[in-house]
């Protein structure tokens, strides 16, 4: 079942994989979502995300972005629904990006056409890259969050255009073309979560991150209350910033963070940090 992103344990032990199990079934973590558990393969490798337009014929990839879905820098602690992203992602070369699109996206698109449900819209694939293996994690019939925080910022043109075509079937027509430029998201989040955590903290700086004509605050867990902006989620806001290359626009989306501020606010300092490794 549905679980905000956070239902998805990765053990690495037996016993982690039997604890899990227990805190979902027995302890209902996840209440109702829990009563039936999938087990899949561990996979080795890098993550990446991989969106499409497509209106059931023809399919347009995206440009691929990486998330960050464990709580703690380093990639530890419990995951999330998403702690940061960046695009491009390296590690999708321009030949997996190609032969992800040629040997995943067209033909689930396809199959989906043939069984006389043809799919329109944004569909996501989740990967994991291992050299020049490229496996399917999971599928999304949506846009990813954060991903999407990134991606779309990279656009060149008109996403209402594109949309309208993927739902009238002529998306073959629409030219869909990609800035040279890279985007950071850092999510700031209430300290405690992914567990508990509590609501109703003012929010203050967004007018100065905003300031940045390069920088974009995105609301998530938000609300006006009295003509204050206060949080009211997890994951509060999602800071993305453009620029030149990932590292600049890393450092920008940082210090835009740095201009606001909430009671017990919480960050990933190293987003991006496997790009900047290579």
């Amino acid at each position: 079942g549905l679980a905000a992103g956070k239902g998805v344990v990765v053990a690495m032990t037996k016993e982690e994989a039997l604890e899990a199990i227990d805190d979902m079934m027995a302890d209902q973590k996840f209440g109702n979502a829990g009563a039936r558990v999938v087990l899949e393969e561990f996979m080795e490798g890098e993550e990446a995300s991989l969106l499409a337009f497509t209106d059931g014929k023809t399919v347009v990839p995206m440009i691929a972005a990486q998330d960050h879905k464990r709580i703690f820098d380093n990639d530890e602690g419990p995951n999330t629904g998403g702690m940061g992203t960046y695009a491009p992602a390296p590690v999708m070369t321009d030949v997996l990006r190609l032969k992800a699109t040629e040997r995943v996206l067209k033909p689930v698109v396809a199959a989906m056409a043939q069984e006389g449900t043809p799919y329109q819209g944004c569909l996501y694939a989740g990967l994991m890259i291992n050299g020049d293996s490229v496996k399917v994690v999971e599928f999304n019939c949506r846009f990813g969050d954060p991903e999407t925080q990134v991606i779309l910022p990279l656009l060149d043109g008109d996403l209402a255009e594109i949309m309208l075509a993927c739902a009238t079937g002529t998306l073959d027509e629409v030219e869909v073309a990609w800035s040279d430029k890279a985007a950071v998201c850092v999510v700031m989040a209430s300290g405690g979560y992914p567990g508990s955590y509590e609501n109703g903290k003012e929010i203050s700086g967004l007018a100065e991150a905003n300031a940045d004509e390069a920088t974009v605050v995105f609301h998530a867990g938000t609300k006006l209350v009295d003509g204050k902006i206060v949080t009211a989620g997890g994951r509060v806001l999602g800071v993305t910033s453009v620029d030149k290359n990932i590292r600049d626009a890393r450092d920008r989306a940082y210090a835009a963070v740095e201009k606001i501020n909430f009671d017990k606010v919480f960050y990933r300092k190293d987003i991006a940090w496997r790009a900047l490794k290579r």
